[in-house]
């Protein structure tokens, strides 16, 4: 019984740190439709969100979190109210609050 309790840990364990990677392995960063990123939990949407943003910089360096905070509290804002709901997040913008892209 312990036993099993160990090894039922230890894959616990190991799904919180692996998942995050494999969370962030078929993330689609920046072509994420606004309508499934307000939908993520805050946690699906901050992977999504340094995704995106290592995708913007083509892997170069991480981004910092204030930056990741930053451009989640944006983008936010700007999928909520976006025209088309299916505008991937890296186009989404004060334009197509007004017109549908």
């Amino acid at each position: 019984m312990r036993t099993t309790l160990l090894i039922a840990a230890a894959a616990v364990a190991l799904c919180s740190t692996g998942c995050a990677e494999a969370e962030k392995a078929v993330n689609k960063g920046g072509d994420t439709p606004c309508s499934e990123f307000v939908a993520q939990d805050q946690d699906k949407r901050r992977v999504t969100v340094t995704k995106f943003l290592e995708q913007e910089s083509n892997g170069d360096a991480a981004p910092s979190a204030q930056y990741v905070d930053a451009s989640l509290a944006a983008i936010q804002v700007m999928c909520s109210a976006q025209a088309n709901p299916d505008t991937p997040i890296r186009e989404a913008d004060l334009t197509g609050i007004l017109v549908p892209k």
